[in-house]
């Protein structure tokens, strides 16, 4: 048996507060490894919150490492952790950015990212789609990540099975009502025969999105094996078996931020 304790920050970020996210997101590593976190998971966006375009624009989104993120760096490697960090990120080559998730390796240093395929229009026009679509090794895990709308159809996760991935990891912005999940990611794990492991968030955006029920789960074989909402930020954690891919918990633990 080679337990992994498995922390989702399903946070409730403030809309275009980036220093505030920010801070919420490092305390949410910071409590993540008092928990005895291994891994740690941030919900899509969660730096800039969904609809920051209308009042930020996007002139804070630089190349990275950024200032933040070599900060940044230096807690994930204090804490000795692997965490997969939703940031947008700015091309420098061709100025055009993307909904990326960094991994980030016990030692500080970016092991790899996905950048969103799926980028949607509306809210999310100022993302460029990503193409590059490979698994990374994280604790000798082949890992494929899908954010949020990536997992929406099965071509992206059969792409990452195909290329060997093991698990996958779906950092979300996705909460209930139009357009909210529908089985997507029961169905992804039925399809590909991978447990999926999805970290949503909580909070209420200008009254347009409201993700107070909003649910962070563990799916395997089609079938949800833990889930939780939350009204406030909060640390969800869990144990798992990375010998046999099962789960070694009953329930998520809970750290209120």
């Amino acid at each position: 048996m080679k337990p992994l304790r498995i922390s989702f920050l399903h946070l409730a970020p403030i809309t275009s507060e980036i220093d505030h996210n920010r801070k919420l997101v490092e305390r949410g590593v910071e409590v993540a490894a008092q928990q005895g976190a291994h891994w740690v998971i941030t919900p899509e966006l969660c730096i800039s919150g969904y609809l920051f375009m209308k009042t930020i624009g996007t002139d804070w989104i630089l190349p990275q490492p950024d200032p933040w993120m070599k900060g940044f760096l230096g807690l994930v490697k204090e804490h000795g952790l692997t965490v997969f960090l939703s940031h947008p990120e700015r091309d420098p080559a061709t100025d055009k950015m993307y909904n990326t998730v960094f991994v980030i390796d016990r030692n500080g240093e970016i092991i790899g990212k996905h950048r969103k395929v799926k980028a949607l229009g509306g809210a999310e026009s100022w993302s460029t789609s990503g193409w590059k679509i490979d698994p990374i090794e994280c604790d000798g895990i082949k890992t494929g990540i899908l954010i949020c709308a990536d997992a929406y159809k099965n071509e992206i996760a059969q792409v990452f099975k195909d290329k060997g991935a093991q698990l996958l990891v779906s950092p979300v912005s996705w909460g209930p009502g139009h357009c909210g999940p529908d089985g997507e990611w029961e169905a992804r794990s039925a399809d590909t025969g991978l447990p999926v492991m999805v970290c949503n968030r909580s909070g209420n955006e200008a009254g347009e999105l409201d993700y107070s029920l909003a649910e962070s789960v563990v799916v395997q074989n089609g079938k949800r094996l833990l889930e939780a909402t939350s009204d406030r930020s909060v640390v969800l954690s869990f144990d798992w078996d990375m010998d046999s891919m099962s789960m070694l918990s009953d329930d998520f633990d809970r750290a209120y931020l």
